[in-house]
């Protein structure tokens, strides 16, 4: 089995907090008797594991508020032994006027994501950084990034969004991202302590030869999908596509989310996911409007006894089997 190099047996909990709950009140879920037969052995046999924590928050357009709260979050993460934190889409800065992300875009040497850094480097904890207003190829436009900093402080990897949310969503407001946000070109993967990450940014969630790219090309194991998703595509499609995405491509995906009103043009669909590779859910926030964390493991058994079970991977057809077929 090809684990991490950061790995530690651990008890396997799966924890999940309360909106008033510290980081340590969490309370143990027990996986599902088929799950636990299906890793190979009982839910507290000792196994490969290591923590991670998902972030929800509402975030302004207020750079000092939001690193405040993000600042409060890695304490409780940390507090609890998570060794990465996932942040959602505009973790930073959430905009209430057009034109406002334009104007606070900066590179990622800024000065912006290297308080992020620092926060990291002090802390002693990844950062999983989704959503990022980096400084585009010009004035009007700029990438949106999701960006992997160590536990040094290191940006180890970023991923520049490559579908753009431009969608008339049925009774609300038309978005179309395009018009201010550069689109990314490269699919990005890297190692972490939790296991090797496959990085997306929201509306990417809708388009899933990305993630079997992450999985079958580029070996992913955990599948980052940091999000603000609308108010009405939530209610519909949030958990479905997250739960297909986990078991499509067995691996954990872990999905931090914005929350509430952020403005008086934007709701978010708060509900902040952990979901292992057999699509259980193992880590939620109880109110879906909350600020919080919630806490689980990667189990890397899991991740190889659903792997080994139903060897997807090498009963698939590869990439270039679906040719058009000729006329």
């Amino acid at each position: 089995m090809s684990v991490s190099p950061w790995l530690s047996p651990k008890q396997n909990l799966v924890r999940f907090t309360t909106p008033t709950a510290s980081a340590r009140d969490h309370l143990p879920l027990i996986r599902s008797n088929f799950a636990n037969a299906f890793a190979g052995g009982p839910a507290d046999m000792a196994v490969n594991s290591v923590r991670v924590a998902v972030a929800q928050m509402t975030s302004i357009n207020g750079l000092s508020s939001n690193f405040a709260i993000c600042s409060r979050l890695v304490k409780e993460a940390v507090s609890a032994g998570a060794k990465l934190i996932c942040f959602p889409e505009d973790f930073s800065f959430m905009p209430a006027n057009d034109g406002e992300s334009q104007k606070i875009a900066e590179p990622l040497d800024g000065p912006i994501m290297n308080q992020y850094c620092s926060l990291a480097r002090e802390s002693s904890i990844w950062l999983s950084l989704g959503g990022f207003q980096e400084k585009g190829p010009d004035d009007q436009h700029f990438y949106n990034t999701h960006v992997i900093v160590d536990d040094t402080g290191t940006i180890r990897s970023s991923y520049r969004k490559i579908h753009l949310f431009d969608v008339d969503v049925p009774g609300g407001r038309v978005y179309k991202e395009s018009s201010y946000t550069k689109a990314g070109e490269d699919i990005v993967a890297v190692d972490s302590p939790i296991g090797r990450l496959g990085l997306t940014v929201c509306y990417d969630l809708r388009f899933p030869e990305l993630y079997q790219h992450l999985r079958f090309q580029h070996n992913a194991q955990v599948l980052l999908v940091p999000s603000a998703f609308t108010k009405e595509t939530g209610e519909a499609h949030w958990e479905i596509l997250l739960r297909s995405r986990a078991i499509e491509n067995q691996c954990y995906v872990i999905a931090a989310a914005q929350a509430g009103k952020a403005n008086e043009k934007r709701e978010s669909y708060g509900d902040s996911l952990i979901i292992d590779p057999w699509g259980k859910i193992v880590g939620r926030l109880s109110d879906r409007l909350a600020t919080g964390i919630a806490i689980a493991d990667i189990d890397f058994d899991l991740i190889e006894a659903v792997r080994s079970r139903l060897p997807i991977a090498q009963q698939r057809k590869p990439f270039d089997f679906w040719k058009p077929a000729s006329t």
